[in-house]
């Protein structure tokens, strides 16, 4: 006996429910994963079928949109969806002056979009090609927030990213360490960053009071014959203790 998706009264029933859920859903993203009800050839065919006839754009494998038209053009991908279609265990977050931005040390919008994932790639239709992507962030990333990781981002960068005073961003730094566990929660995932982010999480944690355990673990994981590049934190008072460069 023929599998139900190979008969043709079948497929074609499948085409015409997929095709009217796309039309009737307005603008957003689609994945197989959204016809479960419908043998999987069959909706297969159905959205290989319509993004030939240009109903949809096929973004990625598996991965289609279905645009409108606007004063400026077709629309594009709302990053939100993107991000929660992201491949399986990748996140994507907001990174560079995007990611300052989130965090309120700076009021700037770039001009293209910056982020950073855990993945090794990300579809470039996905998210934009002016797009710039971070990849291969440490997979402990996975499980932080938007919010943490681009606090994690911020200080990789030393706080250049914004346009506040070095003494204005080191307030507003602890002040966002100082919520809702975020601090523990970044030392948690320390050993999966650069030396200067751990080094940079030890002088923070100080300066907050946190205790004796966690900074010796930091220090510890630390080289005391290097320095590191501390940006706008090399004003913190107990910088070259944490083996800051020196400041000029």
């Amino acid at each position: 006996m023929k599998a139900e998706s190979s008969h043709p009264a079948f497929s074609r029933q499948t085409a015409a429910l997929v095709r009217h859920r796309i039309e009737s859903g307005g603008e957003r993203l689609w994945r197989f994963e959204d016809f479960r009800d419908q043998p999987f050839p069959a909706v297969a065919q159905a959205l290989s079928r319509l993004a030939r006839e240009g109903k949809i754009e096929r973004l990625s494998k598996g991965t289609y949109y279905h645009t409108r038209q606007t004063a400026f053009g077709k629309s594009q991908p709302n990053p939100t969806a993107v991000q929660r279609l992201a491949a399986s265990g990748a996140r994507l977050f907001p990174a560079g002056i995007a990611a300052a931005n989130l965090l309120g040390f700076t009021t700037q919008n770039a001009r293209r979009s910056e982020m950073a994932t855990n993945a090794s790639s990300v579809p470039r239709k996905l998210i934009g090609k002016d797009a710039v992507v971070h990849t291969r962030r440490p997979e402990a990333w996975a499980d932080l927030s938007e919010t943490d990781a681009a606090l994690l981002d911020f200080l990789r960068r030393g706080g250049r990213t914004g346009e506040l005073s070095s003494q204005e961003t080191i307030r507003k730094t602890l002040a966002l360490l100082a919520e809702q566990g975020r601090y523990q929660r970044l030392v948690q995932v320390a050993e999966t960053e650069p030396p200067r982010v751990r080094a940079l999480l030890g002088a923070l944690g100080e300066e907050l009071g946190r205790d004796v355990g966690t900074l010796d673990a930091l220090r510890a994981s630390l080289n005391s014959l290097s320095r590191f590049d501390f940006g706008l934190y090399s004003a913190l008072p107990n910088a070259r203790v944490w083996y800051a460069k020196k400041r000029f």
